[in-house]
């Protein structure tokens, strides 16, 4: 492989920007679907080959971006309406979560995020149902993971497939 090739770079460096957005999606540091469509459209506009087959990779990977965020909000967002956990309970969820991931790198963000959830839902709702309400909360959360991941790994897929076509 000659790196001194503008093309080999090109998809070198995509390559290696789709992939930290993938693992960014499952370690929250990093916005990772956003880092994997901007590894698509680096290659879509510096890379070398067929340059329609790049726009249709751009094009559809900007689709599946955007499809991505809007059902990765709105899906989850109608399940947690649909259960009764008021935003309110997921804000502090979010905030503790935030904190811990200082606290306690990495699994501090999931662990405040449920201590968050708890806490309010125990205040709304009492001991005993404060958990299954929690449970409901961070169904809703793995959902919105889920759907983020697998709009980014759609995205590695077709960049793949025009990386083997153009």
């Amino acid at each position: 492989m000659d790196l001194t090739d503008t093309g080999t770079a090109v998809n070198l460096i995509s390559g290696l920007v789709i992939l930290t957005g993938v693992i960014g999606v499952i370690v929250p540091v990093l916005p990772g679907l956003l880092l994997t469509w901007g590894g698509v459209m680096l290659w879509a506009v510096l890379g070398e080959g067929s340059g329609g087959a790049r726009l249709l990779v751009a094009v559809i990977a900007t689709l599946i971006a955007v499809a991505g965020l809007v059902i990765k909000y709105l899906w989850p967002g109608k399940k947690l309406k649909d259960t009764g956990v008021p935003t309110s309970a997921v804000a502090v969820g979010g905030v503790l979560g935030l904190i811990g991931f200082f606290v306690v790198p990495f699994v501090g963000l999931v662990l405040g995020f449920v201590l968050g959830v708890w806490l309010m839902e125990l205040r709304r709702l009492g001991s005993e149902r404060a958990w299954s309400s929690t449970r409901s909360t961070i169904g809703a959360v793995g959902l919105s993971l889920l759907v983020e991941l697998a709009s980014a790994l759609l995205i590695a897929v077709v960049w793949l497939f025009g990386l083997a076509f153009a």
